[in-house]
Protein backbone atom coordinates (compact mmCIF):
# COMPACT_ATOMS: atom_id res chain seq x y z
CA UNK A 1 0.00 0.00 0.00
CA UNK A 2 1.48 3.35 -0.75
CA UNK A 3 2.44 5.28 2.52
CA UNK A 4 1.17 8.42 1.59
CA UNK A 5 -2.36 7.03 1.42
CA UNK A 6 -1.88 4.78 4.02
CA UNK A 7 -1.08 8.02 6.27
CA UNK A 8 -4.33 9.60 5.19
CA UNK A 9 -6.12 6.64 5.97
CA UNK A 10 -4.68 7.21 9.15
CA UNK A 11 -5.34 10.35 9.72
CA UNK A 12 -8.91 9.54 9.01
CA UNK A 13 -9.43 7.65 11.85
CA UNK A 14 -8.71 4.21 10.22
CA UNK A 15 -7.07 1.17 12.28
CA UNK A 16 -4.88 -1.45 10.43
CA UNK A 17 -5.45 -4.90 11.40
CA UNK A 18 -2.84 -5.83 9.10
CA UNK A 19 -1.78 -5.15 5.55
CA UNK A 20 -5.15 -5.94 3.76
CA UNK A 21 -7.58 -5.62 6.97
CA UNK A 22 -8.55 -1.91 8.10
CA UNK A 23 -11.34 -1.10 9.95
CA UNK A 24 -12.80 1.99 11.12
CA UNK A 25 -14.24 3.06 14.63
CA UNK A 26 -17.62 1.46 15.44
CA UNK A 27 -20.39 4.31 15.07
CA UNK A 28 -24.40 4.95 13.81
CA UNK A 29 -24.13 5.58 10.62
CA UNK A 30 -26.63 7.76 9.10
CA UNK A 31 -27.87 6.87 5.50
CA UNK A 32 -27.02 4.26 3.78
CA UNK A 33 -23.75 5.66 1.30
CA UNK A 34 -20.28 4.07 2.39
CA UNK A 35 -17.18 4.36 1.01
CA UNK A 36 -14.00 1.31 1.62
CA UNK A 37 -10.11 1.12 1.41
CA UNK A 38 -9.72 -1.49 -0.30
CA UNK A 39 -6.31 -3.82 0.17
CA UNK A 40 -6.92 -6.92 -0.20
CA UNK A 41 -6.46 -6.57 -3.55
CA UNK A 42 -3.86 -5.61 -5.73
CA UNK A 43 -3.42 -4.15 -9.55
CA UNK A 44 -0.51 -5.90 -12.14
CA UNK A 45 -0.33 -3.06 -14.77
CA UNK A 46 0.77 -5.17 -18.15
CA UNK A 47 2.12 -2.88 -21.25
CA UNK A 48 3.85 -2.63 -23.89
CA UNK A 49 3.02 -3.01 -27.77
CA UNK A 50 2.58 -7.15 -27.03
CA UNK A 51 0.22 -6.43 -24.03
CA UNK A 52 -2.80 -7.14 -25.54
CA UNK A 53 -1.73 -10.15 -27.62
CA UNK A 54 -0.07 -11.83 -25.02
CA UNK A 55 -2.84 -11.46 -22.65
CA UNK A 56 -4.96 -12.74 -24.84
CA UNK A 57 -2.68 -16.15 -25.08
CA UNK A 58 -3.33 -16.52 -20.90
CA UNK A 59 -7.02 -15.57 -20.43
CA UNK A 60 -10.21 -16.51 -20.35
CA UNK A 61 -11.80 -13.70 -21.72
CA UNK A 62 -11.36 -11.85 -25.04
CA UNK A 63 -9.11 -9.02 -24.71
CA UNK A 64 -10.85 -7.46 -27.67
CA UNK A 65 -13.98 -6.78 -25.77
CA UNK A 66 -12.49 -5.07 -23.21
CA UNK A 67 -12.68 -1.34 -24.18
CA UNK A 68 -11.90 2.15 -22.59
CA UNK A 69 -15.95 2.12 -21.45
CA UNK A 70 -15.87 -1.94 -20.57
CA UNK A 71 -13.89 -3.86 -18.39
CA UNK A 72 -14.00 -7.73 -17.37
CA UNK A 73 -14.14 -10.50 -15.05
CA UNK A 74 -11.67 -13.46 -16.52
CA UNK A 75 -9.33 -16.13 -15.19
CA UNK A 76 -5.88 -17.62 -15.54
CA UNK A 77 -5.56 -21.10 -15.76
CA UNK A 78 -3.41 -23.73 -15.35
CA UNK A 79 -2.78 -26.43 -18.48
CA UNK A 80 -5.29 -28.47 -16.53
CA UNK A 81 -8.10 -25.73 -17.30
CA UNK A 82 -7.61 -24.99 -13.31
CA UNK A 83 -8.24 -21.34 -12.55
CA UNK A 84 -4.60 -20.14 -10.66
CA UNK A 85 -6.37 -16.18 -10.25
CA UNK A 86 -9.69 -14.81 -11.44
CA UNK A 87 -9.60 -11.09 -11.83
CA UNK A 88 -11.13 -7.89 -12.90
CA UNK A 89 -9.16 -6.58 -16.31
CA UNK A 90 -9.46 -2.76 -17.12
CA UNK A 91 -7.60 -1.09 -20.14
CA UNK A 92 -5.86 2.17 -19.08
CA UNK A 93 -4.80 3.87 -22.06
CA UNK A 94 -2.26 1.35 -24.41
CA UNK A 95 -1.98 -0.88 -21.05
CA UNK A 96 -4.33 -3.19 -19.00
CA UNK A 97 -4.67 -3.02 -15.09
CA UNK A 98 -5.40 -6.62 -13.78
CA UNK A 99 -6.95 -6.18 -10.21
CA UNK A 100 -6.68 -9.43 -8.25
CA UNK A 101 -6.01 -11.01 -4.72
CA UNK A 102 -3.00 -9.35 -3.18
CA UNK A 103 -1.79 -12.78 -2.03
CA UNK A 104 -1.76 -14.20 -5.19
CA UNK A 105 0.14 -11.67 -6.93
CA UNK A 106 3.42 -12.36 -7.14
CA UNK A 107 3.22 -15.68 -7.93
CA UNK A 108 0.61 -15.03 -10.82
CA UNK A 109 2.83 -12.00 -11.75
CA UNK A 110 6.37 -14.57 -11.64
CA UNK A 111 3.87 -17.44 -13.54
CA UNK A 112 2.94 -14.77 -16.38
CA UNK A 113 6.55 -13.27 -16.71
CA UNK A 114 7.59 -17.08 -17.53
CA UNK A 115 4.83 -16.73 -21.33
CA UNK A 116 6.60 -13.40 -22.24
CA UNK A 117 10.10 -14.72 -23.45
CA UNK A 118 10.53 -12.10 -26.86
CA UNK A 119 7.07 -10.72 -26.35
CA UNK A 120 7.53 -6.49 -26.43
CA UNK A 121 5.64 -7.20 -22.42
CA UNK A 122 6.18 -5.20 -19.26
CA UNK A 123 4.23 -6.52 -16.29
CA UNK A 124 4.40 -4.06 -13.08
CA UNK A 125 3.39 -4.79 -9.45
CA UNK A 126 1.41 -1.35 -9.31
CA UNK A 127 -0.49 -1.93 -5.81
CA UNK A 128 1.94 0.84 -4.46
CA UNK A 129 1.36 3.54 -6.99
CA UNK A 130 -2.12 2.95 -7.31
CA UNK A 131 -5.30 2.74 -4.83
CA UNK A 132 -8.27 1.21 -4.68
CA UNK A 133 -11.49 2.13 -3.44
CA UNK A 134 -15.31 1.36 -3.17
CA UNK A 135 -18.15 3.26 -2.80
CA UNK A 136 -21.65 1.60 -2.21
CA UNK A 137 -24.32 4.29 -2.81
CA UNK A 138 -26.88 2.19 -1.24
CA UNK A 139 -29.59 2.97 -4.33
CA UNK A 140 -30.91 -0.71 -5.71
CA UNK A 141 -29.03 -2.18 -8.46
CA UNK A 142 -31.39 -2.76 -11.83
CA UNK A 143 -29.44 -6.21 -12.30
CA UNK A 144 -28.89 -5.39 -16.05
CA UNK A 145 -25.66 -7.17 -16.69
CA UNK A 146 -24.59 -4.69 -19.53
CA UNK A 147 -24.08 -1.85 -16.73
CA UNK A 148 -22.07 -4.19 -14.68
CA UNK A 149 -18.23 -3.42 -15.38
CA UNK A 150 -18.99 -0.63 -17.25
CA UNK A 151 -15.92 1.72 -16.77
CA UNK A 152 -15.27 5.37 -17.04
CA UNK A 153 -12.46 8.04 -16.77
CA UNK A 154 -12.15 11.59 -14.94
CA UNK A 155 -9.07 12.01 -13.08
CA UNK A 156 -9.71 8.41 -11.75
CA UNK A 157 -10.84 5.05 -12.97
CA UNK A 158 -14.48 4.20 -12.32
CA UNK A 159 -15.83 0.17 -12.75
CA UNK A 160 -19.19 0.09 -12.21
CA UNK A 161 -20.82 -3.16 -10.20
CA UNK A 162 -24.33 -2.31 -10.73
CA UNK A 163 -25.13 -0.56 -7.46
CA UNK A 164 -21.13 -0.35 -6.23
CA UNK A 165 -18.33 1.52 -7.54
CA UNK A 166 -14.77 0.67 -7.66
CA UNK A 167 -12.57 3.61 -8.21
CA UNK A 168 -8.25 3.09 -8.90
CA UNK A 169 -6.76 6.29 -8.47
CA UNK A 170 -3.12 7.66 -7.41
CA UNK A 171 -2.13 8.45 -3.79
CA UNK A 172 -3.00 12.00 -4.39
CA UNK A 173 -5.72 11.43 -6.15
CA UNK A 174 -7.22 8.67 -3.79
CA UNK A 175 -7.11 11.39 -0.91
CA UNK A 176 -8.87 13.71 -2.74
CA UNK A 177 -11.54 11.80 -3.82
CA UNK A 178 -12.24 10.30 -0.41
CA UNK A 179 -12.68 13.24 0.97
CA UNK A 180 -15.00 14.74 -1.99
CA UNK A 181 -17.18 11.78 -0.86
CA UNK A 182 -17.31 12.28 2.92
CA UNK A 183 -18.62 16.01 1.93
CA UNK A 184 -21.02 14.02 0.17
CA UNK A 185 -22.29 12.26 2.41
CA UNK A 186 -20.54 8.98 2.36
CA UNK A 187 -19.23 6.77 5.31
CA UNK A 188 -16.01 5.26 5.69
CA UNK A 189 -16.50 0.69 6.74
CA UNK A 190 -14.55 -1.34 7.47
CA UNK A 191 -12.39 -2.94 4.15
CA UNK A 192 -14.37 -6.27 5.01
CA UNK A 193 -17.39 -5.50 4.44
CA UNK A 194 -16.66 -4.73 0.87
CA UNK A 195 -15.40 -8.21 0.64
CA UNK A 196 -18.89 -9.22 2.00
CA UNK A 197 -20.19 -7.20 -0.73
CA UNK A 198 -18.65 -9.24 -3.47
CA UNK A 199 -19.43 -12.34 -1.77
CA UNK A 200 -23.49 -11.39 -2.39
CA UNK A 201 -23.03 -10.05 -5.71
CA UNK A 202 -21.32 -13.51 -6.68
CA UNK A 203 -17.98 -12.01 -7.40
CA UNK A 204 -15.49 -15.45 -7.19
CA UNK A 205 -12.01 -14.34 -5.99
CA UNK A 206 -9.88 -16.96 -4.76
CA UNK A 207 -7.05 -17.11 -2.35
CA UNK A 208 -3.89 -19.28 -1.92
CA UNK A 209 -5.68 -22.54 -0.73
CA UNK A 210 -8.19 -22.33 -3.86
CA UNK A 211 -6.29 -21.11 -6.60
CA UNK A 212 -5.33 -24.50 -8.86
CA UNK A 213 -8.90 -26.13 -7.55
CA UNK A 214 -11.92 -25.23 -9.77
CA UNK A 215 -12.44 -24.61 -13.88
CA UNK A 216 -13.77 -21.37 -14.45
CA UNK A 217 -17.12 -22.67 -15.04
CA UNK A 218 -17.34 -24.20 -11.20
CA UNK A 219 -16.77 -20.25 -10.39
CA UNK A 220 -19.44 -19.28 -12.41
CA UNK A 221 -17.41 -17.34 -15.02
CA UNK A 222 -19.47 -18.45 -17.96
CA UNK A 223 -22.39 -16.83 -16.82
CA UNK A 224 -20.62 -13.22 -15.57
CA UNK A 225 -19.03 -13.19 -18.60
CA UNK A 226 -15.35 -13.81 -17.93
CA UNK A 227 -14.92 -16.48 -20.71
CA UNK A 228 -14.96 -16.50 -24.47
CA UNK A 229 -15.28 -19.81 -26.30
CA UNK A 230 -14.74 -18.00 -29.77
CA UNK A 231 -11.49 -16.49 -29.21
CA UNK A 232 -9.01 -18.89 -29.85
CA UNK A 233 -5.81 -20.65 -28.03
CA UNK A 234 -5.26 -19.95 -24.17
CA UNK A 235 -3.42 -21.90 -21.77
CA UNK A 236 -6.56 -24.93 -20.16
CA UNK A 237 -8.84 -23.31 -23.16
CA UNK A 238 -9.05 -26.98 -24.66
CA UNK A 239 -10.55 -28.69 -21.13
CA UNK A 240 -12.59 -25.32 -20.72
CA UNK A 241 -14.15 -25.69 -23.93
CA UNK A 242 -14.80 -29.03 -23.50
CA UNK A 243 -16.68 -28.99 -20.25
CA UNK A 244 -18.68 -26.00 -22.09
CA UNK A 245 -19.13 -27.42 -25.32
CA UNK A 246 -19.96 -31.48 -23.40
CA UNK A 247 -22.40 -30.08 -20.93
CA UNK A 248 -22.36 -27.78 -17.58
CA UNK A 249 -19.98 -28.35 -15.33
CA UNK A 250 -20.31 -31.39 -12.16
CA UNK A 251 -19.65 -28.61 -9.59
CA UNK A 252 -21.08 -24.83 -9.39
CA UNK A 253 -20.97 -21.62 -7.16
CA UNK A 254 -23.37 -21.00 -5.33
CA UNK A 255 -24.23 -18.12 -2.66
CA UNK A 256 -24.98 -19.28 0.81
CA UNK A 257 -25.32 -18.09 4.39
CA UNK A 258 -24.38 -20.26 8.24
CA UNK A 259 -24.94 -18.54 11.55
CA UNK A 260 -21.82 -19.61 12.31
CA UNK A 261 -19.81 -16.69 14.25
CA UNK A 262 -16.40 -17.29 12.72
CA UNK A 263 -15.99 -17.28 8.79
CA UNK A 264 -14.99 -20.89 7.75
CA UNK A 265 -11.88 -20.82 5.83
CA UNK A 266 -11.50 -21.21 2.23
CA UNK A 267 -11.61 -24.65 1.39
CA UNK A 268 -13.20 -25.55 4.54
CA UNK A 269 -15.74 -28.86 3.47
CA UNK A 270 -19.47 -29.23 2.98
CA UNK A 271 -21.07 -32.20 3.71
CA UNK A 272 -24.61 -33.61 2.94
CA UNK A 273 -26.34 -34.75 5.79
CA UNK A 274 -29.05 -36.58 3.18
CA UNK A 275 -26.50 -38.57 1.79
CA UNK A 276 -25.74 -40.15 4.82
CA UNK A 277 -22.24 -40.26 4.60
CA UNK A 278 -19.29 -37.67 5.48
CA UNK A 279 -18.43 -37.10 1.71
CA UNK A 280 -17.44 -34.06 1.13
CA UNK A 281 -20.15 -32.36 -1.31
CA UNK A 282 -18.22 -29.14 -1.40
CA UNK A 283 -16.23 -26.66 -0.45
CA UNK A 284 -16.21 -23.06 0.76
CA UNK A 285 -14.55 -20.48 -2.02
CA UNK A 286 -14.54 -17.65 0.79
CA UNK A 287 -17.03 -16.22 3.17
CA UNK A 288 -17.16 -13.00 5.39
CA UNK A 289 -19.24 -12.17 8.54
CA UNK A 290 -21.50 -9.38 9.04
CA UNK A 291 -23.24 -8.63 12.13
CA UNK A 292 -25.17 -12.14 13.49
CA UNK A 293 -25.07 -13.87 9.55
CA UNK A 294 -22.38 -14.91 7.65
CA UNK A 295 -22.85 -15.10 4.05
CA UNK A 296 -19.93 -17.57 1.26
CA UNK A 297 -19.74 -18.52 -1.91
CA UNK A 298 -19.33 -22.26 -1.82
CA UNK A 299 -18.80 -24.54 -4.74
CA UNK A 300 -20.59 -27.47 -4.66
CA UNK A 301 -21.54 -30.78 -6.80
CA UNK A 302 -24.46 -30.36 -8.56
CA UNK A 303 -27.62 -32.37 -7.76
CA UNK A 304 -30.23 -33.84 -9.46
CA UNK A 305 -32.83 -32.93 -7.59
CA UNK A 306 -31.38 -29.65 -6.26
CA UNK A 307 -32.14 -30.49 -2.79
CA UNK A 308 -29.50 -30.24 -0.22
CA UNK A 309 -29.09 -30.24 3.53
CA UNK A 310 -25.70 -28.94 4.07
CA UNK A 311 -23.05 -28.06 6.75
CA UNK A 312 -19.88 -27.53 7.60
CA UNK A 313 -17.86 -30.18 8.20
CA UNK A 314 -15.44 -28.74 10.80
CA UNK A 315 -18.19 -25.67 12.10
CA UNK A 316 -19.85 -27.13 15.04
CA UNK A 317 -22.53 -28.93 12.69
CA UNK A 318 -23.64 -25.63 11.22
CA UNK A 319 -26.42 -25.48 8.83
CA UNK A 320 -25.53 -24.13 5.39
CA UNK A 321 -28.83 -22.43 3.52
CA UNK A 322 -28.52 -21.75 -0.24
CA UNK A 323 -29.73 -18.31 -1.65
CA UNK A 324 -29.39 -16.71 -4.93
CA UNK A 325 -27.16 -14.49 -6.34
Amino acid sequence: MNPNWKNFLLTENAIFNNDTDIVFPSSEHEGNKRIYPIAHLGVVTVAGIDAAKFLQGQITCNINDITDIKSSLGAICNPKGRAITTFLLVKNANAFLMILPQELLASVKKRLQMYVLRSAVTLTDSSDELCLIGCDSGLQSDDDPEHCFATSRQKNIIVNFQSRSLIIARADHAQTFWSEQLKLGFQPEDSAQWRYLDIISGVPWLSAATSEEFIPQMLNLDKLGGISFNKGCYTGQEIVARTHYLGKAKREMFLAECDTLVSPEPNSIIIDDSTGTEQSMGKVLYAQNRRNSCKMLIVLQVSDTNTYNLRLKDYNQDKITLLTV
